[in-house]
């Protein structure tokens, strides 16, 4: 049986929270999930953590919260993301509070 490159019941919950927006998009992408809104990516899982985009100006005080660090890419910080896990995303106001950042974030952007 093949290891999940993302943790299910965590998509789910994520799923749970976004319901039925309108241009909601799911696309398995860098070995994770990937949720995008009209076409910009807001929040994806990977691993056991919430991939969140919070944006270049909401950077540094999002990465202030507890389970938040910085979302590296092969080594190079990803400005502009965050991922959050464990205490940061364990209670369902938490997960709410970040998914909704990161629809937020991409709602601000043009469609693509």
């Amino acid at each position: 049986m093949a290891l999940m490159a993302y943790d299910e019941y965590l998509a789910q919950r994520v799923r749970d929270v976004i319901g039925a927006e309108v241009g909601v998009d799911e696309k398995k992408m860098f070995g994770g999930l990937a949720i995008l809104l009209d076409g910009n990516m807001a929040v994806g899982v990977s691993g056991d953590e919430l991939m969140v985009r919070v944006g270049v100006d909401a950077f540094d005080e999002a990465l202030t919260n507890e389970g938040v660090r910085p979302f590296e890419m092969s080594g190079n910080r990803m400005n502009g993301w965050i991922l959050a896990g464990g205490v940061g995303i364990a209670e369902d106001i938490d997960l709410e509070r970040w998914v909704g950042v990161g629809m937020d974030y991409a709602g601000s952007l043009p469609p693509k």
